[in-house]
């Protein structure tokens, strides 16, 4: 694993408490925050660190803020979680310096799992099953969204549909595979 300190930064409070119980558990020293600025001095004080952000912060987004983490602690290992997961905000954060990218919620044994076999090489497997059409929509709607700078707006006459409409899309969760 390598890592002996977690910061976690997510806006939900329930959410953060319950990973950082569970890191705890597992012997980890773990910090927690709602935000990502004054958790900047913890990520720069240690050496072995994991850090995961939320994508989305109350008022905030978690990629504009992985600059100032790369910055604080270039070793750091960030994973960006997120419950909007979509590829495009996956690509953005990986070139924005995240090292990882999952959807919540995710335990903190599913994350340690996942770290050890991206570290080990393993493949991740992939399914013989096709997205299905609602799943590719979704995935259209937010690289579109993405390529907007999130204005609706604009988004939806690229999409060719009714703002309203692509609003209640939005209001809903991503469709699962």
């Amino acid at each position: 694993m390598g890592f002996k300190d977690v910061i976690i930064i997510d806006d939900d409070e329930t959410y953060r408490q319950v990973l950082a119980r569970s890191f705890s558990r597992l012997d980890f020293k773990v910090e927690h925050y709602c935000s990502p600025e004054p958790a900047l001095l913890a990520i720069s004080a240690s050496n072995e660190l994991l850090v995961l952000l939320d994508l989305k912060l109350e008022s905030d987004s978690g990629l504009r803020w992985l600059e100032s983490i790369r910055q604080a602690n270039v070793n750091c290992y960030v994973i960006l979680l997120t419950g909007y997961a979509s590829i495009s905000t996956a690509v953005e954060a990986i070139k924005l310096g995240a090292d990882d990218y999952l959807a919540k919620p995710v335990t903190a044994r599913e994350i340690l799992t996942h770290i050890n076999q991206a570290k080990s090489g393993e493949d991740t497997p992939i399914s013989d099953k096709p997205m299905s059409v609602d799943r590719l929509e979704w995935e259209h709607i937010q690289k579109v969204l993405n390529d907007n700078e999130g204005n609706i707006s604009a988004s939806a006459r690229a999409l060719g549909m009714h703002r309203r409409t692509l609003q209640r899309k939005l209001a809903k969760r991503p469709v699962k595979n």
